[in-house]
């Protein structure tokens, strides 16, 4: 307990800070949110962040081509873009774990096929399929989940796969089968415990992955359908109009900078943590 209480003090405090920032937002942020994230007032359209010489009070980072507040729709789409994070991560991550260790524990042909499967589905692509889904069922929020989890269980199951390789052969193992316990109960009792610290940091450092993926294709017009206050839709509401209202597009890309950066930090450092080899260097 003592080593853990040491090892969070030592954490990246600001990317923690950052994070739990964002979470809060995520949980509270209609409720703290000083303007509704639609619809707009026409009347205050292209209003520059506040220490601009035409900038308002009211509308700290400005407002958009329709009047929205820009504070708003970053605090309104963090729920957003927290939640389809999540779903995708969920999703994607049970499924390559589940097939990693499958793979990695009767190796043979099952192993041949899920891994053949697997680079076909890493070679597809995923621009073209979310441009495809989106011209035949619009664009909508099950288009992110289906595009970003079909793209990210491969790499849950290239990696889960590698630490059930060298599990496999471990004398726990052995013992287990010789015992007669059946494969399902050997890969959840004692495959799965040894993956989670290898799971946590891949979960962790696949956020910032999802969180691009996700606003990239609602940049493109094939993810999350305007109006909603997805990150990616507001960075490609201002796109056309970077010269002469630049904040509009600016400030939404520095939330996903901003955090696609700490997750990435808070993945560094749990697997300098969790990682032996690692923590003894």
């Amino acid at each position: 307990m003592h080593k853990l209480l040491k090892g969070i003090l030592r954490a990246p405090i600001v990317n923690f800070a950052i994070m739990l920032s964002i979470l809060v937002m995520a949980i509270v942020g209609p409720f703290i949110a000083p303007h509704p994230s639609n619809p707009g007032d026409l009347g205050c359209s292209f209003i520059p962040p506040f220490w601009s010489e035409e900038g308002n009070s009211r509308y700290l980072l400005g407002t958009d081509q329709f009047g929205r507040d820009i504070v708003s729709r970053i605090i309104h789409g963090t729920r957003i873009t927290i939640v389809l994070s999540l779903i995708c991560i969920l999703f994607g991550g049970s499924v390559g774990t589940m097939l990693g260790l499958v793979s990695g524990y009767f190796g043979g042909i099952v192993d041949t096929l899920i891994m053949r499967i697997t680079d076909i589905t890493l070679s597809l692509p995923m621009i073209l399929i979310a441009v495809l889904l989106a011209a035949v069922r619009g664009p909508s929020y099950e288009n992110v989940i289906i595009v970003v989890a079909l793209f990210l269980w491969p790499r849950y199951c290239r990696q889960i796969r590698g630490e059930a390789l060298v599990i496999r052969e471990h004398d726990f193992v052995a013992a287990a089968r010789v015992a007669g316990t059946s494969p399902i109960k050997i890969i959840f009792k004692h495959f799965f415990p040894n993956v989670i610290p290898t799971l946590l940091v891949l979960m962790t450092l696949q956020v910032g992955y999802v969180i691009i993926l996700a606003a990239s294709l609602s940049f493109l017009g094939a993810g999350v359908p305007p109006p909603a206050p997805d990150w990616g839709v507001m960075v490609s509401d201002g796109r056309a109009l970077i010269e002469t209202a630049w904040w509009i597009s600016m400030f939404p890309g520095l939330a996903i900078l901003i955090t696609v950066l700490a997750m990435n930090n808070i993945g560094d450092w749990l697997r300098d943590k969790l990682d032996p080899k690692l923590r003894q260097a």
